[in-house]
């Protein structure tokens, strides 16, 4: 057994659990960052959610980590959730953390997050009931580079971690990549089984937990944890397909301003450019209009070579991957990691339609009966 992982005789005081699919590149990390976490007894539970490659063999490989497998689907869950309710089910601690399996965690951070959650409802004369980091983002491939810290930059400016934090917010959000809870809180409010239909299984968490009454905080949590949620342009199409119409109701207005900002960027820039070829000031104060885009852009937390890449190159990329989010939220179906979803639109048309077939059988019963 690890030497970080909790005795035999003895309760851990946080659970973690890792939902895995198909994780074999990056569990590894993963469980090698979690494994080495001191200072606190811990259990981690990764829940092998169907996998074909190496997933369940390298969990495995791991002393003191528990492998259990996700049960079959219920109908409409998705494939995390699932795995998220049996790994909580499974779970011994009174805290439980779930992590994704591309997270690393930072050496002494799981005894950092416990002591924030717990320090804070101290400050606030109510316990924390559910803490969530936004992770360091790392990127890698040019896609990934141009797009991401745009679609990071407009989550901070959707939900901002400081209104999110106000108790009173209407504005509620979390990161499912590191959701903190209270065993307690978590059971009060159903947990994931609650919110088992939801793409965005985090926010809506979230959302319970605050109409619960119970306290949320998030913050960006880059000296916790990092990740790189996807490492080719299929990966990151797939992922921001399923999730950007649900993350920003208003997709189509935003794609459209993100090609004005775009366009801004640029034509600034050349205005500016010709400003100092021509030596006329007025056109080179055409600059300050592309500083503004990449004002907005910079406070996703990337480098400044990152935020530039971005700026040139990543809003419509951007654009395009929330009109695609849009069109395939409309047609009522996503996929992910080889599953379909129906969607919200699409249950709902199909319980309508139920619900009318219902009633035309009721009225022909009742006709006949007169």
């Amino acid at each position: 057994m690890a030497e970080s992982s909790w005795p035999d005789d003895s309760a851990p005081e946080i659970s973690i659990i890792v939902p895995a699919r198909n994780e074999e590149v990056s569990l590894g990390d993963c469980l090698q960052s979690l494994t080495a976490q001191r200072d606190l007894a811990f259990e981690i539970i990764v829940v092998d959610d169907g996998s074909t490659d190496r997933t369940r063999e390298i969990a495995e490989s791991f002393a003191g980590v528990r492998v259990i497998s996700a049960p079959a689907l219920c109908q409409h869950w998705t494939g995390k959730n699932n795995a998220l309710v049996a790994g909580s089910k499974a779970a011994r601690a009174q805290w439980l953390l779930f992590t994704d399996a591309d997270t690393v965690h930072l050496p002494g951070s799981l005894a950092r997050a416990l002591n924030e959650a717990r320090a804070r409802g101290e400050a606030r004369e109510a316990a924390i009931d559910l803490l969530s980091y936004s992770p360091q983002q790392v990127v890698l491939t040019f896609a990934e580079r141009a797009v991401m810290p745009v679609v990071f930059a407009e989550l901070a400016a959707q939900y901002p971690p400081h209104k999110v934090r106000q108790q009173n917010s209407n504005i509620t959000a979390a990161n499912g990549q590191y959701i903190l809870v209270r065993r307690a809180a978590y059971d009060a409010v159903g947990g994931h089984a609650a919110v088992a239909t939801e793409i965005l299984e985090d926010v809506a968490l979230a959302r319970l937990f605050r109409e619960s009454g119970k306290e949320v905080y998030f913050r960006y949590g880059g000296d916790v944890v990092r990740t790189r949620m996807y490492r080719n342009w299929a990966q990151l199409e797939e992922g921001w397909t399923k999730n950007l119409a649900l993350l920003f109701p208003q997709a189509i207005r935003l794609a459209w301003q993100s090609l004005l900002f775009w366009c801004l960027a640029w034509s600034s820039l050349a205005i500016a450019l010709s400003g100092v070829v021509a030596h006329q000031l007025f056109r080179m104060a055409f600059v300050f209009f592309g500083a503004l885009v990449y004002r907005r852009i910079r406070v996703a937390h990337f480098s400044m070579i990152n935020n530039l890449i971005a700026m040139a190159c990543g809003l419509p990329m951007f654009a395009y991957l929330l009109l695609r989010s849009k069109r395939a939220h409309g047609e009522g179906q996503v996929s992910w990691k080889g599953r379909a979803y129906e969607v919200s639109s699409r249950r709902e048309s199909a319980s309508v339609a139920k619900e009318s077939k219902i009633g035309e059988i009721k009225n022909q019963e009742l006709r006949a009966e007169n």
